[in-house]
């Protein structure tokens, strides 16, 4: 059975990425090809599939080490590897852009923060990236809170547009409103 048939089967049955990364690693096939299979059976671009994997192969792919393989899964989720990329519309797309913006006017921002704001980004989960972003705070020394809020602002407009029934968009929107009128 092809590696990615087999992945696809383990996915139907319900198994997570990880857990199905680990078990065909566990039937003794090399890591890199078990991956790229996980990742071809969630539909992920072949493209997009080498570059996530070449950007974590000399760390996790390369040298395995036995009965790793659930942890090696489990990283590779973390990680974003199996992260189905959802297609954005024209105003999400603006939304990140706006993101973006605020992103950069925070005048810094945490490694961890930005990981998991681009993984929001890529599977369109653009309400968490929004809360995420309305309750953290500008750098005061670094960062440009004015542009900041009022870029959300512009941002949880033009998201409520798209869910105009979220309240928790609603919420985090007034209080950019505020904050962006006494930064």
């Amino acid at each position: 059975m092809h590696l990615s048939t087999l992945a696809r089967h383990t996915l139907s049955r319900g198994a997570t990425p990880a857990a199905t990364y680990a078990l065909i690693a566990r039937l003794g096939h090399q890591p890199l090809r078990v991956a790229r299979a996980v990742c071809l059976a969630l539909d992920i671009p072949q493209a997009e599939t080498t570059r996530r994997l070449t950007d974590c192969y000399d760390a996790l792919l390369a040298d395995p080490r036995p009965d790793t393989e659930s942890d090696t899964g489990e990283l590779l989720e973390a990680l974003g590897v199996f992260d189905i990329p959802k297609s954005l519309t024209d105003t999400e797309l603006a939304v990140v852009e706006h993101f973006l913006v605020a992103m950069d006017a925070m005048g810094g921002i945490r490694p961890g923060h930005q990981h998991g704001l681009q993984r929001w980004f890529t599977t369109g989960n653009l309400t968490d990236a929004y809360l995420s972003l309305a309750a953290a705070q500008p750098l005061p020394r670094t960062g440009n809170p004015t542009l900041y809020w009022t870029t959300l602002v512009t941002a949880g407009e033009l998201l409520a547009t798209t869910l105009p029934s979220e309240r928790r968009i609603t919420h985090a929107l007034t209080h950019c409103r505020t904050r962006a009128t006494h930064p």
